[in-house]
């Protein structure tokens, strides 16, 4: 499966660790992660090296292109939201939003009220890696319907 992995480049990147955990799950699960970059130190300035253009054209083709969106939003940025609401809009693939509950406060009543996407609350990695082992399987399987946690 293609997954649109969505995540801040520009606004906080505390949960990083647990987007680097998400993209290596998937790829372990066998999916394509066409935005792995992301989980980078240099995404930031790998994205500025391309120019604003550049990079929303290349999403927007991945957008339209994938499978599924998973984002972790707990430090989400206009951009997240942007792909998310895009996606949702468009009703084209699903979309999964994982957000660390000690942020919770934090996050738009936009994202913790919408019915039209997964939302998944997690305090460990552990949560997160069972809910995609459970939801999302492996990549010759097909995606098993999820729901709202």
């Amino acid at each position: 499966m293609r997954i649109y992995f969505g995540f801040t480049v520009a606004g906080d990147r505390s949960t990083l660790e647990t987007a680097r955990n998400i993209v290596r799950c998937l790829e372990r699960l066998g999916h394509e992660v066409l935005t792995r970059h992301l989980v980078d130190e240099d995404a930031r300035a790998a994205d500025r090296s391309l120019g604003p253009l550049a990079v929303y054209k290349r999403d927007m083709a991945w957008l339209r292109t994938c499978d599924l969106f998973i984002a972790e939003v707990s430090g989400s940025s206009f951009g997240v939201g942007f792909e998310a609401g895009y996606l949702l809009g468009a009703e084209t693939a699903k979309v999964i939003l994982f957000y660390d509950r000690r942020l919770e406060d934090k996050l738009s009543y936009l994202i913790t009220g919408n019915s039209s996407c997964t939302l998944v609350p997690y305090s460990s990695f552990t949560e997160v890696e069972t809910f995609l082992k459970d939801n999302v399987g492996r990549a010759a399987c097909p995606a098993t319907s999820v729901s709202r946690q």
